[in-house]
């Protein structure tokens, strides 16, 4: 039961990244794609792998608790595909202006 409580944290904390980058983006307007993070600005694409590698960890916590794992291929190639796709999707999203 704790392994669902960390995962529902982490998944909390990926949509709370992801909320943030889209808070941080329509308020910055047409500026270059950087995000104010206290004070300092980080490049965009740093946020956007973040989202990524967290939205990847929710796809494979769904995996795991549907029991889906013998269906899928070899798991290097499809978390790795996972997370590319989620990172130039979260890139398209927010930052295609």
């Amino acid at each position: 039961m704790r392994t669902v409580q960390t995962v529902l944290k982490l998944a909390a904390v990926g949509f709370a990244v992801v909320v943030l980058c889209w808070v941080a983006l329509h308020i910055s307007g047409q500026h270059s794609p950087t995000v104010d993070v206290l004070g300092s600005y980080f490049p965009a694409w740093m946020v956007c792998i973040l989202s990524g590698l967290a939205l990847t960890l929710i796809a494979h916590w769904i995996v795991q608790v549907s029991n889906l794992k013998p269906y899928i291929g070899p798991a290097p190639v499809i978390y790795s595909s996972l997370m590319i796709i989620f990172t130039f999707a979260t890139w398209i999203f927010f930052y295609q202006g």
